[in-house]
């Protein structure tokens, strides 16, 4: 089977009216998997086209999130949008949206107009919070959601130093969310469609995992713990000869080939690191012992090391160090992926799923703006004089 042939969900429409990382983020994964997809955009386009970084005029981070579709640019308030997206609705079979709830009820696509065009749709819906409860109506981003929803609270060196985690994390979990929601929307929907529906807020509280059922166990909110796993030692980033290695040693016996790897067999014997439990609860005075004795080697040496001995361990890098590594490079993660009109290329990190060994490779460069909005509305059966009076009045903008 080549990555070209396995495309599950070929002949499923996506309509992709979300904007910023999330929803965006379900629809190219969606389009990864065979979907065909539409983005519809305002004329001044999705926000995310307006923010960095940058190379040259084009955003990659709106490249990051887009790939694999067609875009539409619109004039929502336009008396052709309505017709224009009903229509589209009505030839799609996945919708999404991440409209403030009661928005779409204003553009006249509540739940009744939905099921009037297209009584099969699966709609999928991504807020900040929900559509129920005292915060149903108040946006929400993805840095809100990790500050409401305890993940910042976990986040940084110490109680009372909370950071951000440095990539929109919460954004990019409600998009994977989205994508499982979807999926089984589609092998359950039979006579009529689904509802689909995730928020930041709940993502982000489902991501907390062992920390949230503390919290929901014992009343007791967590500290961040820096660099160092809350539960387990050794585990996390120390300090080697030339900069700072992580490793773990997650059980009795990866602690026990941990102290014979490293010259350290007397650290067995002490009682304060008997057990995983003494560990914990004496890291520093761990950290201090591990310390003295992985500053007398490099990072590579102690990697080569432990990995040697089956304990796992790994470098510290950058982003560009991380996805120049060999490792990438042999799992064919990065796609190089050219313009429809060949005049350049970027490379695109691809779906982080293999089927049979192939993964699937992306379908097309992120679009620009109204790229394909004359082909739209003419497949819609707009002619090419109707499509020219649209685009002369302002209601739709064509690519130049």
């Amino acid at each position: 089977m080549s990555s070209e042939s396995f495309r599950p969900l070929h002949g499923i429409r996506v309509l992709d009216l979300s904007r910023a990382l999330a929803g965006p983020l379900c629809a190219s994964l969606l389009s990864d998997l065979g979907a065909a997809v539409i983005k519809v955009e305002p004329l001044d386009g999705d926000p995310a086209r307006a923010w960095g970084p940058f190379d040259g005029d084009e955003s990659l981070y709106f490249a990051s999130a887009n790939h694999g579709k067609r875009a539409l640019a619109l004039d929502f308030r336009d008396p052709a949008a309505g017709e224009i997206l009903r229509s589209l609705i009505g030839t799609s079979d996945v919708l999404i949206e991440s409209f403030r709830p009661g928005v779409m009820g204003a553009m006249g696509l509540d739940a009744a107009a939905l099921r009037a065009a297209n009584p099969h749709l699966v709609v999928a819906s991504v807020s900040g919070f929900g559509s129920d409860g005292p915060l149903r109506n108040s946006a929400g981003l993805d840095q809100i959601a990790q500050a409401m929803s305890g993940l910042m609270s976990v986040t940084g060196p110490s109680a009372g130093a909370f950071y951000r985690v440095g990539v929109p994390i919460v954004d990019f979990m409600t998009g994977l969310v989205s994508v499982i929601g979807v999926l089984a929307a589609i092998l359950a929907r039979k006579d009529e469609g689904v509802r689909v529906e995730t928020s930041l807020l709940e993502t982000a509280l489902y991501s907390l995992v062992f920390q949230a059922q503390k919290g929901l166990s014992t009343g007791e909110n967590p500290e961040p713990q820096g660099n160092m796993h809350p539960s387990i030692q050794p585990y996390g980033a120390y300090r080697a000869a030339d900069g700072e290695i992580v490793l773990a040693a997650s059980s009795q016996r990866h602690w026990r080939w941990l102290c014979e790897v490293i010259g350290a067999e007397e650290l067995m014997g002490r009682p304060e690191f008997a057990s995983p439990a003494a560990r914990v609860e004496n890291r520093e005075r761990l950290t201090a012992e591990l310390e003295k004795r992985l500053e007398t080697a490099t990072v590579r040496q102690w990697v080569d090391r432990l990995t040697s001995a089956g304990l796992p361990a790994g470098p510290v890098l950058g982003v560009a160090d991380a996805l120049a590594q060999e490792q990438v490079a042999a799992l064919k993660l990065v796609n190089e992926v050219a313009t429809a009109d060949a005049t350049r290329s970027r490379p695109l990190l691809a779906a982080p799923l293999r089927f049979d060994g192939k993964r699937p490779r992306i379908a097309a460069y992120p679009p620009r703006l109204g790229d394909s909005s004359r082909e739209i509305l003419i497949e819609l059966g707009w002619s090419d004089a109707k499509v020219d009076a649209l685009i002369e009045r302002g209601a739709v903008k064509g690519c130049s």
